[in-house]
């Protein structure tokens, strides 16, 4: 065996040269010149606010003049002198844990209807998510509105099954659950979500479960929804989030009041009221803060759950 080493074996290694600071910048220009309108709009309009809000909640502080650092006096007067405020929070937490469930219980329901070899299966898909595109939206609220009016076509149908007409506008707890029925209407991203679900699951689990004997309910319960567990859990978080949102059917239908009595009065609606109409921008501030602290700890507490009822196939079926 030849112990003489090859030329190249012998020459001297050429160090790697690293490119230059500047022409690294250079050559990055058209990364920053692409992400650059999104920094900018996410540090004017997302950052800056939030940071300008948690300031503002410590302070009195009305629009016009400059803030007047008052400490933790905005918190302290939401739970003790500010009666309203409680009752929001009482009326947000009924329109949640009425509303999402329904919502929810309802776009499955929708789902799995639509979870078929049907040739207009597209086209019902598309007229079920309709209504959550536009049902955010004014024109709908008013529409809504009109629909439980006294003369409305729900007090007519009502009144055709030889029931009485409802006062939807005289009725507190009737004005809420008009707006959560409105809530269940739009149904249709929450139903899509469950379909694409449902389609993930293997046909053969529940034929495997028909060989064995077991009836619609038993496959409902032993197979769709453990393996449906993880989507219920993704679509009960999205939508707990936006329902504590709720804003525009609550303003539009109440006409911005919150009535009757107070009984439409969510917590979005009476947060836009102390900052645009009593101008209390401190107070407002420290609202959002704390609707923040609520849902946060809301999505933990549904995520802590979630360990003893949501299924993963990769960790073997709990």
């Amino acid at each position: 065996m030849s112990t003489q080493l090859s030329h190249n074996e012998l020459a001297p290694k050429q160090p790697i040269k690293k490119p230059k600071l500047k022409s690294r910048v250079r050559r990055n220009l058209t990364g920053y010149f692409f992400i650059g309108p999104f920094v900018i709009g996410f540090l004017s309009f997302t950052i800056i606010p939030i940071i300008a809000s948690l300031y503002f909640s410590f302070t009195k502080y009305d629009l016009f003049s400059s803030p007047e650092w008052i400490g933790l006096d905005n918190f302290q007067k939401m739970f003790s002198d500010d009666p309203r405020y409680l009752h929001s929070l009482k009326i947000t937490f009924i329109y949640v844990f009425g509303g999402v469930p329904l919502r929810l219980g309802f776009a499955l329901l929708v789902a799995m209807l639509l979870n078929t070899a049907s040739r207009a299966v597209g086209l019902y898909r598309t007229m079920y998510y309709l209504p959550s595109l536009i049902g955010g939206s004014v024109a709908v609220a008013i529409m809504w509105r009109n629909i439980f009016g006294d003369d409305g076509i729900i007090n007519i149908a009502l009144m055709g099954l030889g029931a009485d007409a409802v006062r939807w506008f005289g009725n507190p707890t009737a004005a809420l659950w008009m707006l959560i029925f409105l809530s269940i209407w739009q149904f249709g991203s929450s139903m899509l979500i469950f379909l694409a679900g449902l389609k993930s699951i293997p046909k053969t689990y529940y034929e495997a479960a028909s060989v064995d004997g077991a009836n619609f309910w038993q496959k409902f319960v032993k197979i769709t929804v453990p393996m449906l567990s993880p989507v219920i859990l993704f679509n009960a978080i999205m939508q707990t989030i936006a329902a504590f949102m709720t804003f525009v059917p609550a303003f539009i239908i109440s006409k911005g009041t919150g009535g009757p009595l107070d009984g439409t009065l969510l917590y979005s609606l009476y947060l836009f009221k102390q900052g645009f109409e009593y101008f209390n921008m401190g107070y407002a501030s420290a609202m959002a803060w704390i609707m923040l602290i609520i849902i946060a700890i809301l999505t933990s507490v549904i995520f802590a759950s979630s360990r003893f009822w949501v299924h993963y196939e990769s960790e073997g079926g709990r």
